[in-house]
């Protein structure tokens, strides 16, 4: 993947993976005879440590991360199909590739591998995600940042929809940790211009809470106060050394993600 091999991480860990074919220059201590016994073709043994990179990709699945306005695509689905590309690209070419879920507490935690089989077992656990419970944002990414181990790279998706202190500062405990960390807020454009027109309905989707109000009358306040804190969590991120995308639900997929992916490259 493009730009994803700023920082090769060699680590440890000798589990085993899979196998692949015996290439020219391959030693000839890797080839596994059991298998050629079975099969007369040669065949290597691939572990952990051979991937270049450690990805953990941690997705937002509370709630909040079911907002879609009109025609555009809900949130969580949008950052799934970003996690499910990334994690893809990644064991393609190698590298291993985790998957953390979390809403007020962390849901799922699969731990990184390179193995295509396990790829399938992370592309299941996306599809089979559902929006639940309250965010607890940083609480959560807290907890990740001990989880995690072996130092790689972060990639972490969500709204962000919490007091951006506590998020800031756990989004720094992943580079205390010594981990890259890119950072994908993802927004629905009406979430970002607050254009509902005279008389609205708003639903709080982690609280339920109802109130009617006239969205035209606090719509400066709402774009400047989202601007502030869009831009907040922006520079922090980048005085941190924290790679920052913001990504609009109303852009076509492959689109953002190339954008992305250009960006990245020219950075790095």
């Amino acid at each position: 993947m493009v730009g994803l091999h700023r920082s090769p991480y060699h680590g440890f860990s000798v589990e085993f993976s899979e196998h692949r074919p015996y290439m020219q220059g391959d030693s000839l201590k890797s080839v596994d005879w059991k298998a050629y016994a079975k099969t007369e073709k040669y065949y290597i043994k691939q572990y952990e440590e051979e991937t270049n990179l450690v990805s953990h990709i941690i997705l937002d699945v509370s709630r909040s991360m079911d907002f879609a306005y009109g025609n555009n695509i809900k949130k969580l689905e949008y950052g799934s199909i970003l996690a499910a590309s990334l994690m893809y690209l990644m064991i393609r070419q190698q590298d291993a590739a985790g998957l953390a879920l979390y809403s007020d507490k962390v849901e799922t935690f699969m731990a990184p591998k390179s193995s295509r089989i396990y790829l399938t077992e992370l592309l299941k656990a996306l599809a089979s995600v559902k929006p639940s419970s309250k965010t607890r944002t940083a609480n959560c990414l807290n907890y990740l940042a001990e989880k995690v181990k072996r130092r790689g790279l972060v990639i972490i998706i969500s709204d962000f929809f919490d007091d951006v202190n506590s998020i800031l500062t756990a989004l720094k405990h992943f580079r205390y940790k010594k981990n890259e960390v890119v950072v994908f807020q993802v927004l629905d454009p009406m979430e970002m211009s607050f254009a509902f027109g005279r008389d609205a309905a708003f639903k709080d989707m982690e609280t339920q809470e109802e109130m009617i109000t006239q969205p035209f009358q606090i719509q400066k306040a709402y774009q400047k106060a989202m601007s502030e804190y869009i831009e907040r969590i922006k520079e922090e991120c980048l005085n941190s050394g924290i790679e920052y995308n913001l990504l609009d639900t109303s852009v076509p997929f492959d689109k953002a993600l190339f954008s992305y992916f250009r960006k990245r490259a020219m950075l790095h």
